[in-house]
């Protein structure tokens, strides 16, 4: 074979292989969602298609769903993903645990949010050796203002997160920063706000989410572990489907209502998606992102004209969430379980910025 015929061979075979954004399907499958077109709800299925094209270059991407109006325009699953898949979201779990939180104040099992945090732990008090740690407010922890450092900075907490025996260790860490003054990204913050829930409103975090929050939207809480004290993980490893993840995405497009009823309080909402911190450290969007914030356990960012609130779980779990259009996009993916390598890091922040292309790319709502 001469040189000119094995190159378009190749050019052949990598036609063959391109894809083409007017012929992906991403039809959504038939079920309890209410269905419709991108084009019907006004948006450019061009677009679109061209978002499925970039899934398809995924390697560990497990579904990718968008909602827009309520309906679900397009719907795909890859790899060991599935319509019915139960996995941990990592820290998506964050953003329903900040409901329970709301729900919670709502009901009266917390007076406020300006409750501190060791009201709820008598038993650590007295071993408390850093007197700043006593003024930790509801809030600060909400807004990752707590003052505890992200335990991935420095090993030996990171070792401490991994053994699941938590409650000691909001004496035994140090603060970092003054409780209420910047954003450090804390998991074990996180976690204690699920205790907090639990132990005030005397239940425990999986039947509290289920009956208040699951249970009216109509979805379902899957596997949660449980840490060495036997209380549900507020930080991650909640399983839900993608589905459901649409489903609390909704919830908060809508502030709070689900089928005509108020589920989640309107303001939580609006206070949980409001600019309340600006993050620090190492954490940052992607290069399709821009000016990044964060709420009470969500994020915040820009991509292109759109502002962009987004749940987002380790290895590329997120549930993005833009208001002015009434759109929502959803996307599932391996939760590399123990695994915190470049390599994962990398793939997490290619669904992200996946997604950041395609919001960016749409016209002003």
């Amino acid at each position: 074979m001469h040189f000119g015929e094995a190159m378009i061979l190749l050019l052949s075979i990598l036609g063959c292989h391109r894809c083409d954004p007017t012929a992906v399907d991403f039809t959504p499958l038939a079920g309890d969602w209410p269905t419709s077109t991108p084009a019907a709800q006004g948006l450019d299925p061009t677009l679109v298609g061209e978002l499925y094209c970039e899934a398809e270059k995924q390697d560990t991407l497990y579904g990718l769903l968008v909602v827009k109006d309520g309906q679900l325009v397009a719907e795909r699953y890859y790899h060991e993903g599935g319509v019915d898949q139960l996995s941990t979201r990592q820290s998506v779990t964050k953003s329903f645990t900040s409901a329970l939180m709301g729900l919670a104040v709502e009901q009266g099992c917390l007076a406020g949010i300006d409750e501190t945090m060791f009201s709820f732990f008598p038993e650590y008090v007295d071993a408390v050796d850093d007197p700043r740690k006593l003024d930790i407010t509801i809030e600060d922890m909400l807004r990752m203002r707590s003052g505890y450092p992200w335990e991935e900075t420095d090993a030996a907490l990171w070792d401490a997160v991994l053994t699941g025996d938590y409650l000691h260790l909001m004496v035994d860490f140090p603060l970092t920063a003054d409780p209420g003054t910047i954003h450090q990204y804390s998991n074990l913050t996180s976690h204690w706000l699920g205790v907090i829930v639990a132990r005030a409103c005397e239940t425990d975090l999986w039947t509290y989410a289920q009956t208040n929050l699951f249970d009216p939207i109509g979805a379902e809480v899957g596997g949660w572990i449980q840490d060495a004290d036997g209380y549900y993980m507020g930080a991650f490893w909640l399983e839900v489907t993608a589905r459901d993840m649409a489903r609390f995405g909704q919830l908060y497009l809508d502030g709070g209502v689900w089928d005509g009823a108020q589920v989640v309080p309107a303001d939580w909402v609006e206070a949980s998606l409001r600019r309340q911190a600006d993050p620090t450290g190492t954490l940052t969007p992607g290069p399709e992102f821009e000016d990044w914030g964060y709420g009470y356990q969500w994020w915040s960012a820009h991509a292109g004209a759109q502002d962009v609130d987004f749940a987002w779980g380790h290895g590329g779990n997120f549930i993005f969430l833009v208001e002015e259009q009434d759109l929502m996009v959803v996307v599932t993916a391996d939760p590399h379980i123990g695994d915190h390598s470049d390599r994962a890091w990398r793939q997490e922040k290619s669904h992200l910025n996946m997604v950041g292309a395609f919001l960016a790319s749409l016209e002003d709502g």
